[in-house]
């Protein structure tokens, strides 16, 4: 036996010294490479957590960190958005890993062969750059720094700051008001921002940002808010006939931190909507929900809410639980309909008996007769305007809205 735990010792020694030599060599090969990149900023607002390390070859692999849900196996990977720091004129190759994501107990990728990315020198000028998913479920990246610098990001960004600079832009309008509802886990101000006339025949309810990432929501309602201040007869119409409310940055901490999905403590806000929210998990949605019941005790129900969203298909969700959905459905009917005559809307919507149990739309529709669901805005691809999803399309479908709202309240043909 002495003879025998020897040689296993041994051997292991051995394979541990040959591990640690490859390993030695492995760095000093890459310490030699240049890769034209000096360092990965990541101290911004909005940026994301990660690290990186370059290969042999040149080549940078940036690692993002996960994203845990509480008291679930699911995990997520969803944004990036850091600066390349180096040679000027230098043409780089960055690869993107740890999208082995879980959601709903199964494994899932983010990224698919479409899947776009973003690029700036100054972090306000954006266009789109085309990547490709490679073995391994990665993704890569050749890009040039012209200057030396470049901002990359997996949509174009709207960080809290934007949000600031709009209310400040808007905030002295007659026709504006913010409201502070409650505050975000490290005690962030979470706002409504109200357009219109309280005393509006019809009020529509839009939130944004209860997933991080997912910054087209803020872009879409920038772009409608614009449109209904402009003070033309069109925007006055529109007024007349409706009130806007607007929670723009539902998860506010996820945006500054450069989050995934979840709140600080774990917490999806598009999740758990079928109970009343426990403002010690998740006070984000009890400030919504708070705010919103006492809205429905002031006889001021939203008479139509959306959740908006980015992901890679673009639908609108409409949820059909087992409640009573005629009217329900009519008004979604109605809702498709003026999207896709008054906007660039064409992706379609989720029939059959598709279920989003404790969603925002769900939620809203089951335990306060809302008429909710969820717009998810595709992040890859425009397909109406047979183009990329930029800030630019995306405030321009905002603006669009405004006039698809009015249809669905004055009851417009749906041909």
């Amino acid at each position: 036996m002495a003879g025998l735990h020897s040689t296993s010792l041994a051997s292991i020694l051995k394979q541990t010294f040959v591990a640690t030599v490859c390993l030695l060599h492995t760095f000093c090969l890459a310490a030699g490479v240049d890769s034209g990149i000096d360092y990965i900023d990541t101290s911004f607002e909005n940026a994301s957590p990660l690290y990186w390390e370059t290969d042999p070859n040149g080549v940078v692999h940036i690692y993002l960190n996960y994203e845990q849900e509480r008291a679930s196996v699911n995990r997520a990977t969803l944004h990036w958005h850091f600066r390349l720091e180096g040679r000027k004129g230098a043409e780089v190759t960055v690869v993107l890993n740890n999208f082995d994501n879980i959601w709903n107990g199964r494994p899932g990728s983010p990224i698919k062969d479409n899947t776009i990315s973003h690029i700036s020198e100054d972090g306000r000028r954006w266009k789109v750059v085309r990547g490709e998913k490679i073995a391994g479920n990665r993704f890569r990246l050749k890009l040039k720094l012209r200057t030396g610098s470049l901002y990359v990001a997996r949509v174009e960004p709207y960080r809290l700051s934007d949000l600031e600079t709009l209310k400040r832009r808007i905030s002295t309008h007659k026709e504006v008001a913010v409201k502070t509802i409650g505050r975000t886990v490290q005690g962030r101000e979470l706002e409504i921002i109200r357009v219109g006339r309280i005393d509006a025949p019809h009020r529509v309810l839009l939130r944004a940002r209860a997933h991080p990432w997912e910054a087209g929501g803020n872009w879409v309602i920038q772009g409608l808010i614009e449109r209904l201040l402009e003070g033309d007869s069109d925007a006055q119409k529109w007024l007349d006939t409706y009130c806007l409310y607007v929670m723009p940055m539902a998860n506010k901490d996820g945006v500054a931190r450069g989050g995934h999905r979840f709140n600080l403590h774990g917490m999806d806000l598009n999740r758990k909507w079928d109970a009343a929210p426990d403002p010690s998990l998740s006070p984000e949605n009890h400030a919504l929900e708070r705010w919103l019941t006492s809205m429905i005790t002031a006889g001021l129900r939203p008479d139509l809410a959306i959740d908006l969203h980015n992901d890679s298909g673009g639908n609108l969700h409409i949820s059909r639980p087992d409640i009573d959905l005629g009217q329900y459905l009519a008004a979604m009917k109605r809702l498709e309909a003026m999207l896709r005559k008054h906007t660039w809307f064409t992706e379609g919507s989720t029939g059959g008996n598709f279920r989003n149990p404790g969603s925002f739309g769900e939620g809203l529709l089951e335990r306060f007769g809302i008429t909710a669901c969820v717009l998810e805005l595709h992040a890859n691809r425009i397909a109406g305007l047979d183009d990329y999803p930029t800030a630019a399309n995306w405030k321009l479908f905002g603006a669009e809205l405004a006039e698809a709202f009015y249809g669905c309240f004055k009851h417009e043909d749906l041909q």
